[in-house]
């Protein structure tokens, strides 16, 4: 099976929580095709914090002007993931760092929500699983940072749920799994939502009920869902020894989007 695994920036930045979801993913990977999109938003803000430049965020999305986006390109395509791919080395597990401009593998194009110039933040406009096929074919887990190249020869930064979608979707992905640092979707009342389906995902949206990055992670969600992903899980980060049995024992954790 082809899975996708989107590990959150938060995990990143814990050591003893990334040396466990390394472990998960290599567990993963020697009995599936794993490709792992990885954030880094908490370490940029922590850079851009330092250098003076506050983060300001629109339904989700951090503002990105030009300065912004070059520590974006540093800190993720750089710091963060080569973070990740030492700790899949350090425990045996061959992994490859790429951002979406390698090989231009993932195309980006500018995006602007409701109206909003968000400055150098994209969205995937074209994907080409070659390269990922090229590494898997090689035993080894390809490690992507979501920032892309349009049209125009500039770098864009790309909220890494929706790299994850796309990723998802150009490599035909059975699966796509989203480790988060929270427990989950919730509803009105805060509780976690087990089954959640798109339908009460855009309910639940239009009351305002799901606010800030669960917008985006739940738009990946859908994006994943209706164009051929089979499954579709959030799970919290802290329960990541599940992940390996994601397809053979019942998880009870986590939001499980659907359909319907």
């Amino acid at each position: 099976m082809k899975i996708v695994v989107k590990l959150g920036g938060a995990t990143m930045e814990d050591a003893a929580l990334l040396q466990r979801a390394a472990l998960a993913i290599k567990q993963l990977a020697s009995e599936h095709q794993v490709a792992v999109v990885h954030g880094g938003g908490s370490a940029l803000t922590r850079i851009l914090n330092q250098m003076g430049k506050a983060s300001e965020f629109i339904d989700g999305l951090r503002v990105t002007d030009a300065e912004t986006r070059d520590f974006a390109v540093m800190v993720l395509a750089g710091h963060m993931n080569k973070k990740l791919v030492a700790a899949l080395s350090s425990i045996g597990q061959s992994a490859m760092g790429m951002c979406g401009g390698d090989g231009m593998a993932f195309r980006a194009r500018k995006k602007a929500p409701n109206g909003h110039d968000l400055g150098f933040v994209g969205e995937i406009s074209a994907a080409d699983p070659r390269w990922i096929e090229t590494i898997w074919k090689e035993a080894c887990v390809p490690v992507i940072s979501s920032v892309a190249l349009g049209s125009d020869g500039q770098y864009y930064n790309v909220n890494a749920d929706q790299m994850a979608s796309a990723c998802a979707v150009a490599c035909h992905a059975n699966a796509l799994i989203f480790l988060t640092d929270v427990s989950g979707v919730k509803d009105a009342e805060g509780l976690v939502i087990r089954w959640l389906d798109l339908t009460m995902a855009a309910d639940l949206k239009q009351k305002s009920v799901i606010h800030g990055g669960m917008l985006p992670k739940l738009d990946a969600c859908k994006n994943a869902l209706m164009h051929g992903v089979n499954r579709v899980r959030i799970l919290p980060a802290a329960e990541v020894e599940a992940l390996p049995g994601f397809y053979v024992t019942k998880i009870e954790s986590g939001t499980e989007v659907l359909v319907a």
